[in-house]
């Protein structure tokens, strides 16, 4: 009989407050903070400091790059390092749309003004403009060289002739120290900005549109001024070009000849660099929504506020500046030097606004950490507040909140016109990496510690409920009772902590060097310590009485007993369940076996070609398994000290190993950011569990193996839980190869769409246009699902048709003793007609992957389709559908349908039922339009008064004989 398994799967991951790839930004009303943790996003309340909801996609396992947040206050665009974007609602905490398009991880995302549309930037240089509403990428914008670090849209700003509306501009920075203006009505670069040396990594534009900040690595930021006049117009040429050109006359230039000719204008014009202070590069350059303010932040600990002067405010320093170059110029005359007055007079005439004139320098916020990101609080009326806000994300995985007084407040003199923390969020996770972590006895507390920190945890509500200071944990267990945790660190102390007064009760110089491993005895009377200075240490727990006060109390304590002395660096220490042995292993590569009475030498296992990390004995005594550097999980018996197994276990380091209670399966942990599942009697992987975005250094198995806890470098807490779910190997192995196919199935097609560039791939639509423009859409696994399920749909119903079409035939030709064709049993289980399985499975395609899906089906199968949407304009199916699935087959498929006749007359049917269709549905859309009209005038007739001023009339009475002037009211 085949083995079965029970499955574990992930049941939580806690201790992430703010992940380090992504941005962190406010909500629309500026209550909560919407930040990245991993493959999730969080949202904090920052007055109370707790997590009020988490947005988790089970499909999901890449991390999270980029938050954006939309103009309707409900909407967030969040982007992952896989290319996918996901839009996701803050009501509902559910995603609306996912966009597949992006080759890799997505850096860059931004709303336009209606929040209808959506532009991202990738690490793959590539723009895609997104319809958020139609739920569809529109095009793909190629010109960069290298990853683009932000994207931002500019709206034109009036109508153009014909009275249609512009689709407006997109702006993007790149680290090919290139900033570009792309038109999007025409869908390519309209111009290039070459100003900086360095990579540029932010640019923002305000509120109304007229100036540009770039930063990167240069030393100040680059300003730029936007002309509205050139962004009318876009690439126009003739005579509205020469509209602008007699409004710019500055752009006119000279020819070879010396004449006078029109010039193309540039829409962004460089304004002055303004210096800061900070020598790193820029990361986030913003403006806050009131147009005041301006932050720069550097990629350390500090963010530069700069403050926007109002025109009086530069109109007063201009008129300084002229008077002291006119008392300057007057001093020179005094002295005699007439020559020095000239210029200083020439240039108070010459000089005009600067853009330091403008923008100066006014706070700097100084991080305890270095900083990730920061946001602005949405808070246009900053004058009423009296306070501009901002959150930070911090490397350490810290949110703060900073708070810096509104310059007219800080005149004030009560308020101190300092920067001001305001909030922190810290107290959900640890500083740096989690080193080791342990269960208590009963699997309901779980205590993980790290350089400096110990925190307890509640494993079933996963909050924090004790955080003490420690040094460097580099072990830790639960003493019995569980009301004490003892950790092991780096500088050879054991600290001893008592749970219930959440201090610590004592610090015990236990070695000279790190201590890398230790474990309470099985007898649960005292542990083992074993540690780099070669030894290894055997303690007994002891009450020793204390003076507090005038009292004398009880308290826990440890008495070293014996001391066991080894040739190489101690890096772990193990009891056998029955307490008869100790294994011991070194920075040799071996394990020693000793006995735990006489500490006699027992056994040595040699065979790791590097350290053993980790090691643990099977529950029955009979069972060591090793875990190594060298990447190999070895299995011993610890009768003869033979090797029963070794197996190649993980792509890096194995760092931890231990076995479920009362079997001889067991769980590693490795660098490789997995944690694996193996059974040690047939030495077979069951399970691998995925998750960590960084090296699992740690790992813990609850007592009866319920519950597994993994730590990582990504400051992550994973619990996984066991379930009823069964398990079979073989089934396993199968779905493994499936994935590995499809991994590489799409990553083919990804090479294919980039060597191809659409040429050889007949029926493709080309994703070349002069290099820049390029479909939006990427073939994934679900199009190639989506595609398949519409050409079987499509076989279907055509052998359905075929087989009546044949006996009607039949039966007209006079034919007896024929029996009626049998129907699909799919068709029956389902109660669906031939075209209305079609049809469903059309609709079961989601709109933004529909083109790819399409591309799939092979030429025959499009003259199908084609047939059948002919027959869904008949049935007045949803024409928009219709007509997006028709247009784009038409599109893809041109040349071959233009020389193919006999599809003619299906055509001119397709073409002839589509107009009365659309017809039909201009004219519903037109009645709709006409009662919404009624209803809107019938409404203010109804609700509007007139009111009437009687001494106002009196007076218009008087006068109407004088002038001709006539009769005014007050609507209301």
């Amino acid at each position: 009989m085949v083995k079965a398994y029970q499955r574990y799967t992930p049941r939580t991951i806690f201790g992430v407050v703010a992940s380090g790839n992504s941005n962190i930004i406010y909500d629309a009303a500026g209550k909560y903070a919407i930040s990245p943790a991993l493959e999730d996003i969080s949202i904090w309340d920052l007055k109370k400091g707790e997590l009020v909801g988490t947005w988790h996609d089970s499909d999901n396992k890449a991390e999270v790059t980029c938050i954006a947040r939309s103009t309707d206050r409900d909407s967030y665009a969040v982007g992952y390092a896989n290319g996918s974007i996901r839009i996701w609602s803050m009501k509902t905490s559910d995603v609306l749309v996912t966009f597949n398009g992006h080759r890799s991880a997505v850096t860059a995302l931004a709303f336009d003004k209606s929040g209808s549309r959506l532009v991202s930037g990738s690490r793959d240089t590539d723009l895609i403009v997104w319809d958020v509403e139609g739920e569809v990428g529109l095009y793909r914008l190629r010109g960069h060289k290298d990853q683009v670090t932000s994207v931002r849209f500019l709206s034109r700003p009036s109508i153009v002739e014909g009275g249609k509306p512009t689709d407006g501009y997109v702006l993007s920075s790149s680290k090919d120290t290139l900033i570009k203006l792309w038109d999007l009505s025409t869908q390519h670069c309209m111009e290039t900005l070459v100003a900086h040396r360095n990579e540029v990594w932010g640019c923002d534009v305000n509120a109304d549109e007229t100036m540009l900040v770039s930063g990167g690595g240069d030393p100040d930021i680059k300003v730029w001024k936007i002309n509205a006049n050139v962004l009318k117009t876009g690439l126009a040429v003739g005579e509205e070009a020469k509209e602008v050109g007699e409004e710019e006359e500055e752009h006119n230039a000279l020819d070879e000849e010396g004449k006078l000719v029109n010039a193309i204008p540039k829409a962004i014009t460089f304004y002055g660099s303004i210096p800061r202070q900070s020598k790193e590069r820029v990361t986030t350059l913003e403006f806050h929504s009131s147009q005041q303010f301006l932050g720069c932040q550097a990629s350390d600990k500090s963010i530069e506020l700069f403050r926007i002067r109002t025109i009086d405010e530069i109109k007063k320093k201009m008129s300084r500046r002229k008077r002291r170059q006119r008392e300057k110029a007057q001093q020179l005359m005094k002295k005699g030097d007439t020559e020095g007055a000239a210029a200083e007079e020439a240039a108070i005439g010459e000089e005009g606004i600067q853009a330091t004139d403008e923008i100066t320098p006014w706070h700097i916020i100084r991080t305890g950490a270095k900083l990730r990101s920061f946001d602005f609080a949405p808070v246009k009326d900053v004058e009423k507040v009296g306070h501009v806000q901002l959150v930070t994300s911090l490397n350490n995985n810290t949110v703060e909140v900073w708070t810096v007084p509104h310059p007219n407040a800080a005149k004030n003199e009560e308020v101190a016109d300092e920067p001001n923390k305001a909030y922190t969020l810290e107290l959900a996770g640890h500083r740096s990496d989690i080193r080791t972590v342990a269960l208590s006895s009963d699997d309901e507390l779980l205590c993980s510690a790290s350089n400096n920190s110990l925190k307890i945890w509640n494993v079933k509500t996963t909050s924090c409920i004790r955080t003490m200071e420690c040094g460097y944990a580099l072990c830790c267990a639960f003493l019995p009772g569980n009301r004490h945790v003892i950790v092991g660190t780096k500088s050879g102390h054991l600290e001893l902590f008592d749970l219930g007064s959440s201090s610590m009760i004592e610090s015990i110089e236990a070695h000279d060097g790190a201590i890398w491993s230790l474990q309470i005895r099985p007898d649960r009377r005292g542990l083992v310590t074993g540690s780099a200075d070669k030894e290894v240490r055997f303690w007994d727990f002891d009450m020793v009485e204390e003076e507090v006060g005038s009292t004398v109390k009880k308290r826990l304590s440890l008495v070293h007993m014996r001391t066991l002395k080894m040739s190489d660096d101690v890096l772990c220490v193990r009891y056998s369940p029955d307490q008869k042995m100790v294994a011991v292993s070194l920075l040799d590569a071996t394990v020693k076996v000793f006995y735990h009475d006489t500490l006699k030498f027992f056994l040595s296992l040699y065979g790791h070609k590097l350290p053993v990390l980790s090691m643990d004995i099977s529950s029955d005594s009979n069972l060591l398994v090793t875990c190594s550097a060298d990447k190999n999980v070895k299995l011993w018996g610890l009768d003869f000290g033979d090797c029963h197994k070794s197996m190649f276990a993980h792509q890096e380091s194995v760092m931890a190993v231990q076995f479920v209670w009362n079997t001889h399966y067991f769980f590693t942990a490795s660098k490789d950011r997995t944690v694996k599942y193996w059974d040690g009697d047939k030495f077979e992987n069951i399970l691998k569990l995925e998750g960590h975005h960084g090296e699992v250094w740690a790992l813990a198995v609850g007592t009866y193996g319920n519950i597994v806890v993994s730590a990582s470098h990504d400051r992550s807490l994973r619990i996984w839980q066991k379930t009823e779910d069964q398990v079979f190997l073989e089934e396993e192995r199968e779905q493994e190869l499936d994935d590995l196919y499809e991994a590489t199935l799409t990553a083919s097609f990804e090479k294919n769409s980039m060597v191809d560039n659409g040429e050889g791939n007949i029926g493709a639509p080309s994703t070349s246009n002069g290099d820049e423009l390029a479909s939006a859409g990427k073939q994934t696994l679900d199009t190639l699902k989506s595609g398949e399920r519409i050409m079987e749909a499509l076989e279907l119903a055509d052998a359905e048709i075929d087989a009546w079409k044949a006996y009607n035939a039949a039966v007209a030709r006079g034919e007896r003793g024929l029996s009626k064709p049998q129907r699909s049993p799919l068709l029956i289980s389902m109660r669906q007609t031939p075209e209305q399985h079609v049809w469903n499975e059309l609709q079961r395609v989601r709109p933004a992957e529909l083109d790819e899906a399409l591309l799939v089906l092979p030429f025959a199968a499009v003259t199908s389709l084609l047939n059948w949407l002919d027959v869904f304009v008949q049935r007045e199916y949803n024409i928009n559908l219709v007509c997006r699935v028709l247009f784009f087959l038409i599109k893809s498929h041109h040349n071959q349908i233009v020389a193919n006749r006999i599809m003619r007359p299906m055509l001119d049917s397709v073409r002839r039922n589509l107009r009365a269709g659309l017809q039909k549905q201009k004219d519903v859309i037109g009645f709709n339009i006409a009662a919404l009209n009624y209803i809107r005038r019938d409404y203010e007739a109804n609700n509007t008064s007139e009111f009437f001023d009687e001494e106002a009339l009196r007076k218009e009475e008087e006068k109407k004989q004088d002038s001709e002037k006539k009769r005014k009211f007050l609507k209301m």
